[in-house]
């Protein structure tokens, strides 16, 4: 495989250095088969009674709950969805040890499925979810699809909530310190697939001192200053021509 002049780069610099950092965004789960919120086939550009930017708010989901599931079902909670190629390079990165942590603002759980350990999860997981009222935790969403109503805990009745991070909510304290202690020790840090237009997620790309800053992207991202290397192509094409 002829390899052009970017990848070659690329390699060079994930050859070199032991201590990278990956921050990625919904272009990375995108390849899989899942749709982004912000392109013209995604999320927000979908005709619902409401937009998706609302239904998925906090105050929406205790206000009106059944439409909420809804749209999460339909929308969010979609089956048969596998990693990618980016996923699994990311992880094999990480097992040789070249790859000291991933932040992530998806909340699918490919990355895990894909073998990666030490990962951060910004805006939660679909994985995780907990009863409003008396806290009881409940894995996975197998529980979710195959309700017909909404969604109640076993224990006292009340509605659950995923533990996914709506708007209006804050980001977990401690994943924030996590992920800023990650991408400030970073000899190089690789931004892929994201726009880095949802925040506080996106400002943590401002820490970064290290060597090397790498964005693997479909479009330019303008707002980023002193990038070392841009490659806006598909993130699993530009990951399967890496050797690890």
């Amino acid at each position: 495989m002829k390899k052009s002049a970017d990848i070659i780069l690329l390699q060079k610099m994930i050859d070199e250095v032991d201590n990278i950092v990956f921050f990625g965004g919904a272009g990375v789960s995108t390849e899989s088969g899942l749709k982004d919120f912000r392109s013209v086939d995604g999320l927000y550009n979908l005709n619902y009674k409401y937009p998706p930017e609302e239904i998925l708010s906090h105050d929406f989901f205790y206000e009106n709950p059944y439409e909420f599931y809804r749209f999460y079902k339909d929308k969010i909670l979609v089956e048969g969805i596998k990693p990618n190629i980016a996923h699994y390079q990311l992880a094999k990165m990480e097992q040789i040890g070249k790859l000291k942590g991933l932040i992530t603002q998806n909340i699918d759980n490919l990355h895990y499925l894909a073998g990666s350990k030490n990962v951060i999860e910004l805006h939660g997981s679909i994985m995780h979810n907990h009863c409003i009222s008396c806290n009881k935790y409940f894995a996975g969403y197998d529980f979710i699809l195959k309700n017909n109503h909404l969604p109640l805990c076993d224990e006292c009745h009340n509605l659950i909530k995923p533990d996914v991070v709506l708007y209006g909510e804050s980001l977990n304290e401690n994943n924030i310190i996590k992920a800023i202690e990650l991408i400030s020790n970073a000899k190089m840090l690789i931004v892929g697939g994201s726009s880095l237009s949802v925040y506080p997620a996106a400002g943590f790309v401002s820490y970064f001192k290290g060597k090397y800053l790498v964005v693997i992207n479909k479009t330019h991202l303008p707002s980023l200053q002193k990038v070392t290397l841009e490659i806006n192509e598909p993130i699993g094409e530009v990951f399967s021509k890496i050797d690890l």
